[in-house]
């Protein structure tokens, strides 16, 4: 239940972080939001645990996963971050939430891992559903729909090598190495943006989105050390609830009945593969009769 509820958090500070994020988006310009997104987790996390623990927590026993992870991250979030400026928040998570279908897909096809048909199924159900809700040819298509299908990419890989490595690293140091590594990247390319902001509450705009994009992603990392990703994976899909209730509160959005149908239909066949996976995995673990 701990590893429940730290997860449902962490997708209420993602719901937040988006929300914030397409609200800046059309006065900030995206890498100098996104640094300061980085660079706030970063000194805040540093400023928080240096003094308890010292240089040492710094230490690791795979730094190139450490940077891989926070590159992940940073590609994850430049993409969702051009997203967010042009789509619905509820609509760009929903398509987000393909993440697990799309691990699936990966298993499969590189690592050779048998899918079973039912399986199979909900990741067709899963893409059908972001099918409607980008609905390719439509009036109301347009190529940053796209855009999502990069974050999904990338963001499934981030989200297998956080489960990896937190069962040997320690929750801190990963945290650290995220933020710094994101801030570090995103530092090359920030004197070719930089601005004077017009307003004064962007810049507690921009802090907010480091705030949460720090608790959301200490909490994710705490969840996965108490609860395996199968028994986690469809509490994830609350963030979809939280994202088009900051639609409609900041944006005055509602989804229209073809997005809503994608919507759900995601949710269903996300939410029905971690089932499955969690049921497979209970048989597994049942003890065989002699």
């Amino acid at each position: 239940m701990a590893g429940v509820a730290l997860a449902v958090g962490a997708v209420a500070c993602f719901g937040a972080l988006d929300t914030t994020t397409k609200f800046v988006s059309t006065s900030v310009p995206l890498l100098m939001a996104l640094w300061c997104r980085y660079a706030f987790q970063a000194f805040l996390t540093t400023a928080t645990v240096l003094p308890q623990r010292g240089m040492s927590v710094m230490r690791t026993r795979n730094p190139r996963f450490q940077w891989l992870r926070g590159a992940l991250l940073l590609t994850s979030s430049l993409l969702a971050f051009a997203s967010l400026k042009y789509m619905p928040v509820g609509e760009f998570t929903a398509i987000m939430m393909i993440a697990p279908l799309a691990i699936t897909v990966l298993a499969a096809t590189l690592l050779k891992e048998h899918v079973s048909p039912l399986r199979w199924i909900l990741v067709v159900g899963g893409f059908a559903g972001t099918l409607v809700i980008i609905r390719p040819g439509g009036d109301a298509f347009q190529w940053a729909s796209l855009l999502p299908l990069g974050v999904v990419v990338s963001n499934a890989w981030f989200q297998v090598l956080t489960s990896k490595m937190a069962r040997t690293e320690d929750p801190v140091t990963m945290h650290l190495y995220t933020g710094w590594v994101g801030t570090l990247l995103a530092t090359l390319g920030l004197p070719f943006v930089w601005t004077t902001l017009p307003h004064w509450w962007l810049w507690l705009a921009l802090c907010f989105m480091g705030l949460m994009g720090a608790i959301g992603h200490f909490f994710l990392i705490l969840a996965y050390q108490r609860a395996p990703a199968a028994t986690l994976t469809p509490y994830l899909y609350a963030q979809i609830a939280f994202a088009m209730l900051g639609g409609w509160l900041v944006f005055s959005h509602v989804p229209d009945a073809w997005s809503l149908i994608g919507i759900v239909t995601i949710a269903v066949c996300g939410a029905g593969g971690a089932w499955l996976t969690l049921r497979e995995t209970r048989l597994a673990m049942e003890p065989v009769e002699a």
